[in-house]
C-alpha cells in the first residue's frame, strides 16, 4: 500500500448537474490524463463514487499525486465560474462520513483542501476544508 500523508479535497469546479461520465471524458480527452483526478466523487444526492482504488494514484494535486487520496464533490462553482461554496446537505454528510472513515485508515493523514497545498493557485475545494474538518 501507498504511504498516504495527505487526504485531499477538492471540488470539481462544474456546475452540479455535471455528470461523472462528462468529467471522466474531459479528464480523459482534454487533459489526457490516463488515471482519473479523484479516487471518490460525490453527487448532489450524496452519493459517493470510487473512481480508482485507493492504493493506484490518482491525478488530484500535481507533484504530491503518490501521497494522496483525492475525495471531490461535484460543484464548487456559480453560474459565472467563480468559486462558491455550494454544496448540498448530502454532499456535506457523505463527504464528513468519508473523511472520518478515511482518518481511521490513515491516521497520520493530514486532511486539507486542493488549495492548501503550496504553489496551487486554485481556491479549490472553495471552502477551507483544513479549518472544517480539523478534528476528525
Amino acid at each position: 500500500m501507498r504511504k498516504i500523508n495527505y487526504i485531499a479535497v477538492h471540488c470539481t469546479a462544474t456546475p452540479q448537474t455535471t455528470s461523472i461520465d462528462s468529467i471522466r471524458n474531459y479528464w480523459k480527452t482534454n487533459l489526457k490524463w490516463k488515471m482519473p483526478g479523484y479516487h471518490f466523487i460525490i453527487k448532489p444526492d450524496g452519493e459517493i463514487v470510487q473512481l480508482l482504488d485507493i492504493s493506484k494514484v490518482s491525478n488530484g494535486v500535481f507533484g504530491h499525486n503518490h501521497e494522496i487520496i483525492n475525495i471531490s464533490y461535484i460543484g464548487g462553482v456559480d453560474k459565472n465560474n467563480k468559486a462558491i461554496d455550494n454544496r448540498t446537505d448530502s454532499q456535506k454528510a457523505t463527504m464528513l462520513t468519508k473523511l472520518k472513515e478515511l482518518k481511521k485508515q490513515f491516521p497520520n493523514a493530514i486532511i486539507q483542501g486542493h488549495r492548501d497545498f503550496k504553489g496551487v493557485k486554485k481556491d479549490c475545494p472553495s471552502f477551507n476544508a483544513k479549518k472544517e474538518y480539523e478534528n476528525i
